[in-house]
């Protein structure tokens, strides 16, 4: 197993969402509140970038063309060519709530939760909810979220696991994927070192969860909320991690540089205390593959 760099210092502030598009052989990332959606190309090693205003949270393709973008309150059309944003929903208008991490189901639906203000020591708690959306529209399932953070299902799509991240637990509900429907939601995983952020899946149903402020992605068996295995990560405040490249068996971390919580540092202090903060790193030679990520339904 071995862990390198293949995007060094590609955020400026919090990277994030990563989604590799199998179609296109390409890694899909947000740099939050920089604003900037990130397409980079594995053959080529061009790194494409759209600056929006930000914050910009997650992004997914969409089937009919185009992606789904998370920006602000809003779920939104991005046309990469032309950069034209479409805004499709606003939720939670007149709050200081934004969308955060986000993804779709096997049916395309998205999901995707918000979260409160972020201070520089802290957070408003409660703030936020997990929403489904799809072309019936938003739907609200659960409320007082605080960081709503990753989201994966089971390979026969009964389970979902989803990570409020100060509470430092990873949550599973029953699934039914044809009607959207969570219930019997449970404690699956309590994370000890540092807090659960993004995660992803493997194909035994494994989850690998990137741990902010620990430096580590780490594997677990969500039956038993065992410790699998520890990958270390040479930038402490690691942010998500998918599945990508041939046949799903590469995993690409994303990391924070500059964050809210350390705003009263330049981005050049941070790098000066860690160097590879902000970028993209690929680790390889795990000896298992990765689900395929879902494109929007639309």
């Amino acid at each position: 197993m071995s862990v390198e760099v293949v995007l060094k210092n590609s955020a400026r502030t919090t990277g994030e969402g990563p989604h590799w598009d199998e179609e296109t052989g390409t890694l899909l990332y947000v740099d939050i509140w920089e604003g900037d959606i990130h397409r980079w190309r594995s053959s080529t090693g061009v790194d494409e970038k759209i600056h929006l205003e930000g914050p910009v949270s997650f992004i997914v393709p969409s089937k009919t063309g185009g992606y789904i973008i998370g920006k602000n309150r809003s779920i939104c059309h991005l046309e990469w060519d032309t950069e034209k944003v479409t805004p499709l929903h606003t939720v939670e208008e007149e709050t200081t709530d934004r969308f955060n991490d986000g993804k779709c189901d096997k049916n395309g639906r998205l999901w995707a939760g918000t979260m409160g203000k972020e201070f520089k020591d802290s957070i408003e708690l409660e703030r936020g909810c997990l929403y489904s959306f799809d072309s019936s529209g938003l739907r609200s399932h659960m409320d007082k979220v605080s960081i709503s953070n990753g989201i994966a299902w089971t390979l026969d799509n009964k389970t979902m696991y989803f990570i409020d991240s100060p509470l430092k637990k990873i949550y599973a509900f029953d699934y039914d994927a044809e009607t959207g429907n969570i219930s019997n939601r449970r404690d699956a995983v309590d994370v000890a070192n540092g807090y659960p952020d993004g995660m992803t899946i493997d194909m035994e149903d494994k989850l690998w969860v990137a741990c902010f402020s620990a430096g580590r992605v780490v594997r677990y068996d969500p039956n038993t909320g065992e410790e699998l295995q520890v990958i270390e990560i040479p930038s402490k405040r690691t942010t998500s991690c998918c599945f990508g490249g041939d046949n799903f068996e590469d995993l690409y971390v994303t990391s924070c540089a500059k964050h809210v919580s350390v705003e009263n540092l330049t981005l050049n202090e941070v790098l000066k205390e860690e160097p590879l903060a902000g970028s993209v790193f690929r680790v390889t030679g795990l000896g298992v593959r990765g689900q395929a990520a879902n494109k929007y339904n639309r």
